[in-house]
């Protein structure tokens, strides 16, 4: 998502055009220029959006100092034979608050931590959660970025950028368990199905489905009341698995980002909307030839301007799905 956990800041593609943009957004999302400073952080408050179900809130906004990097969304579900987290906040100052709240509702420990992708707001807290004596799940195509020049770099500029938040002590975490199929926890009785959903957002999407509830943690395949991040995502592939969790037909949602949802339906069709129009405005012109600024600057983007972070990130949205289409993806 936004944040430092843009992954497109140090992939190489063509054209000065590209390098001044991504690297001006890279400071941008990396150090929340732009935004309001905050006269007090935030503070990780869970909310019971569900019997048991519990999510903490980030705000809309780049990460910065100021919001300490809470920007997007974690959640959690009290059993009584333990606690199931999803996903670890952005900083591991912000999962230790997140600890110390879960404490204050069940003497019950951390078992397991799920990541849903391996963007930097959702995974800079892990270290905190592992010490916690968590077992962390995340989908085996997360290795390939853990391991990467490109988590490093992001680090490293989140060090100087984030600071005193992301620092010198801050570490990528891997999981204690790899999967690259679904997988069934049955925690104090309560059953959760993990599923993978991408390539879509990342190639190691996954998503968390509590059946009985019919609740589900989406990830940052849903973006609610705001302009998603695409970045290097690959948007068609991510309108299928939008498609799919349509059929699951969930009573609630737990997004990646925005508050949690009860209009499953008109929220999950927002985001895929938005990525559809931008497959078919790009798309039209990469397939015409056309440049990508007047293209741009002819695209009806009405639908969509009025809503958080948009000027911050469709323009660049608009063109990694230029370049994607002009490689007829």
């Amino acid at each position: 998502m936004y944040g430092s956990s843009w992954r497109g800041c140090w992939v190489k593609t063509r054209g000065a055009f590209v390098h001044a943009a991504r690297r001006g957004l890279a400071v941008l999302l990396l150090a929340g220029a732009g935004t309001a400073v905050l006269a007090q952080p935030q503070p990780v408050e869970p909310v019971e959006v569900s019997p048991g179900v519990w999510m903490v809130q980030g705000a809309s906004a780049l990460g910065s100092p100021a919001n300490r990097n809470f920007i997007s969304n974690a959640g959690f579900v009290v059993t009584p034979a333990g606690v199931l987290v999803v996903d670890a906040l952005g900083s591991p100052a912000l999962a230790q608050e997140l600890l110390a709240a879960i404490r204050r509702i069940t003497p019950q420990p951390v078992r397991h931590v799920i990541v849903t992708h391996y963007h930097a707001d959702h995974i800079y807290g892990l270290q905190a959660l592992k010490a916690a004596g968590a077992t962390i799940t995340a989908h085996a195509a997360g290795r390939a970025y853990l391991h990467s020049d490109t988590a490093q770099l992001r680090l490293k500029a989140s060090r100087e950028e984030l600071a005193p938040w992301i620092d010198d002590d801050t570490r990528l975490v891997g999981a204690d368990r790899w999967v690259d199929g679904p997988l069934r926890i049955e925690l104090g009785g309560v059953e959760f199905l993990v599923q993978p959903a991408g390539p879509a957002h990342t190639p190691e999407d996954l998503v968390v489905l509590l059946p009985r509830q019919g609740v589900l943690f989406a990830g940052d395949l849903v973006f609610r009341g705001r302009v998603p991040f695409v970045g290097q995502a690959d948007s068609g592939r991510w309108i299928e698995a939008l498609n799919r969790l349509l059929a699951h037909k969930p009573r609630l949602i737990v997004p990646g980002h925005g508050p949690a949802s009860t209009s499953a339906e008109a929220d999950l069709t927002l985001t895929r909307d938005y990525l559809q129009h931008l497959r078919q405005t790009m798309g039209e012109a990469a397939r015409n030839l056309e440049p990508f600024e007047e293209a741009y600057a002819r695209a009806d983007w009405s639908r969509f301007e009025h809503l958080p972070l948009f000027k911050a990130a469709n323009r660049i949205n608009a063109y990694n799905t230029y370049l994607l289409m002009e490689q007829g993806k």
